[in-house]
């Protein structure tokens, strides 16, 4: 069984910084994300890396700003989240899948991933 964990979580004020853990347990899949959704909005890809890759994948509204990274010996993928905005308040899930990706396109598909955290609530404020 595979299971992810998120936390980081919570409320920051415009401009501010948080950094959100997915703690893997289990098989340790290739490709592993972050997605977001907001009230009323689909769920929308954010980020991903492959485990053994070298290459990041970001969404266009998060570039420059967010690092997603990885401690293999933690087993854990972050999401270094800096200068916050209220558009980026949403509920924030780490997601897997074991299919090698190639392209932006397989990375940023949410129907690609198999298994998925519970979810944490990030609320910036203006």
């Amino acid at each position: 069984q595979v299971q992810l964990v998120e936390s980081g979580g919570g409320l920051v004020q415009a401009g501010g910084s948080l950094r959100l853990s997915c703690a893997a347990s289990g098989r340790t899949f290739r490709t592993y994300a972050w997605f977001r959704q907001a009230p009323g909005k689909e769920r929308e890809f954010v980020a991903a890396l492959r485990w053994s890759g070298s290459t990041n994948y970001y969404a266009d509204s998060v570039k420059g700003r967010f690092t997603i990274s990885r401690d293999n010996a933690k087993n854990t993928v972050y999401l270094q989240m800096n200068s916050l905005k209220p558009e980026d308040t949403a509920v924030y899930n780490c997601a897997t899948h074991n299919k090698a990706c190639y392209g932006y396109g397989c990375y940023a598909t949410r129907a690609e991933y198999v298994y998925w955290g519970q979810g944490t609530q990030v609320t910036v404020s203006s």
